[in-house]
């Protein structure tokens, strides 16, 4: 059976390091993204040149009849997935929880919570044995943050890490006997271009003699233990958490 993994807010970052990760696995790969299209081509461009598959489609993942869309898409593209990495996720500007409004919560838990269970359910319905499904694994990217809190910036984004973080959980009980493994992995301080989303691009710098290990992380290194819990030596691994914070 061919591997193939839908790989949400693929475009950028982490999901772009995982894309090219899965795909050097032999992976075929779903670049999904909402606003990026020309990276995400460019992404797929550059996976195709070395003879894997991918496909980019464009979907909003908060949206219930976007994910589904996205997912027959490749069913009908690619097959019947493998694998999906819960990695698309926003930050809002750096705030204090008494200036923040119901409108900015919303927004970061919609896109952070609820696009999650929405492609989770659209994996297990093709994933589970009560389905007729043939197994699979799921890793959400959650963060290092739903244990630190990120207070006077992000308590919201922390907040949805953490409820990302008793999904996996749940969902792992919920499914382990259906063939599906659920994990996550928790990345803080990682060089990527979110933290310009934040209002200081030049966080990680700034927050690195802080960190144990004196620096910041990088998105190949989360895309390493994604795909490792992706991967049949993680045969025996659900419910289980990867703190990639450089010893946060």
């Amino acid at each position: 059976m061919e591997n193939i993994v839908i790989i949400t807010g693929a475009s950028r970052g982490i999901g772009a390091a995982t894309a090219r990760r899965a795909a050097e696995e032999g992976y075929a790969v779903c670049v999904n993204y909402l606003h990026s299209q020309e990276a995400a081509d460019a992404l797929v461009e550059e996976i195709r040149s070395k003879g894997a598959t991918a496909i980019s489609v464009r979907a909003d993942i908060t949206k219930e009849n976007e994910v589904a869309k996205l997912f027959d898409t490749v069913d009908r593209c690619l097959g019947t997935i493998t694998a999906l990495v819960n990695n698309a996720g926003i930050l809002e500007r750096q705030m204090r929880v008494d200036e923040m409004d119901a409108n900015r919560l919303n927004r970061i838990l919609t896109a952070n919570v609820t696009g999650r269970f929405l492609c989770a359910k659209e994996a297990v319905l093709r994933m589970s044995y009560r389905y007729g499904g043939q197994g699979g694994a799921i890793v959400n990217v959650s963060s290092a943050a739903s244990r630190l809190g990120s207070a006077g910036e992000y308590v919201d984004y922390a907040a949805s890490k953490g409820a990302i973080d008793s999904f996996t959980t749940g969902l792992s009980h919920g499914v382990a006997a259906e063939g599906i493994r659920v994990n996550a992995v928790r990345p803080a301080f990682i060089y990527t271009d979110i933290h310009a989303c934040g209002g200081e691009a030049g966080r990680i710098d700034r927050l690195k003699t802080s960190i144990p290990m004196q620096r910041g992380g990088y998105p190949e290194e989360v895309a390493n233990a994604i795909l490792w819990l992706l991967s049949a030596e993680a045969s025996y691994a659900t419910g289980s958490f990867i703190d990639l914070a450089g010893g946060k």
